[in-house]
């Protein structure tokens, strides 16, 4: 065999492993747990997004939801310092802090300086709820302990991903991680569509087995914290916090009638209105809002 027949070869070889390494998936990025206390959950490939900057709020901006709140606390509290804890399913009406809740008491939990490590908050996406297992697999050895955190959860009439929600939490052989907690917010108790449940309970031939086994998912959660439509009070007490907060100049009378004005022309009170309308009074003040 000639140089030239030889040189051509190697010509090929290397475009082929060219080709062939194009076509290999990127190795999955490694998570370094201790450089940020919030991650996202990126299940395709499977490793965990580190959040450098978390969207929350203040716990004390957060208002109408005290006894919730305190529950809240003291079961995070307890896990974190590695006690017993359950959970939670944050249920109800819209925009009243559920998710906001969640994210405000990890950060204070980590900001009482009583832990000999900070607790890990990690949030996984609705449709990715399958992968659990496999997070939770990922998470056991780890020398953190973290809440699972999924926002808006629910399922549809055909979505069956609830059952290996069921296994992740309690139920399956390896259980639930120690240290690991599960919380989830959602606008409805049961997790599912309620004509869902009334179908079954009216063609099955046992309605009450099939009733308990729709419902059963939300027994998973030790914790069930019910927000519920705040008053006119509750909603400006609300609205006065993040004025004075982010130190918005205005005089009171007319912060309380065009704050009242702002929920009738949205015809809802609830602590995402309140905050929706501090937004629109710093604009119309001109004042940037303080992180």
């Amino acid at each position: 065999m000639t140089d030239s027949t030889l040189d051509a070869l190697n010509q090929k070889l290397d475009r082929l492993i060219e080709a062939v390494t194009r076509l290999a998936p990127p190795p999955v990025p490694q998570t370094d747990l201790a450089g940020a206390d919030c991650f996202v959950w990126q299940a395709d490939p499977g490793y965990l997004e580190p959040v450098r900057k978390v969207n929350r709020v203040d716990i004390g901006l957060i208002r109408g939801v005290d006894r919730v709140r305190d529950i809240l606390v003291d079961n995070t509290e307890r896990f974190a310092s590695g006690f017993a804890a359950n959970n939670v399913l944050l249920w109800g009406a819209r925009g009243m802090g559920k998710s906001s809740l969640v994210k405000a008491v990890h950060a204070a939990v980590n900001a009482s300086d009583q832990l000999d490590r900070p607790l890990k908050l990690i949030e996984i996406h609705r449709e990715d709820i399958d992968t659990l297992p496999k997070l939770m697999g990922l998470l056991k050895a780890a020398p953190f302990r973290f809440i699972l955190f999924c926002d808006d959860l629910s399922f549809d009439h055909d979505d069956t991903s609830y059952k290996s929600l069921k296994a992740a939490l309690e139920g399956g052989v390896e259980g639930r991680p120690t240290n690991v907690i599960f919380y989830a917010t959602s606008n409805r108790r049961h997790l599912l569509p309620r004509d869902m449940i009334d179908n079954e309970r009216s063609t099955a031939i046992n309605p009450s087995e099939a009733v308990e086994e729709k419902v059963s998912l939300s027994d998973r959660f030790g914790l069930w914290l019910g927000f519920h439509k705040c008053s006119q009070d509750e909603y400006l007490d609300m609205i006065d916090g993040y004025v004075r907060h982010h130190g918005l100049a205005i005089d009171p009378e007319t912060l309380r009638a065009e704050a009242l004005e702002w929920a009738t022309t949205r015809g809802s009170r609830s602590g995402r209105v309140a905050w929706q309308f501090t937004q629109d009074l710093a604009g119309r003040l001109g004042k940037p809002l303080t992180d």
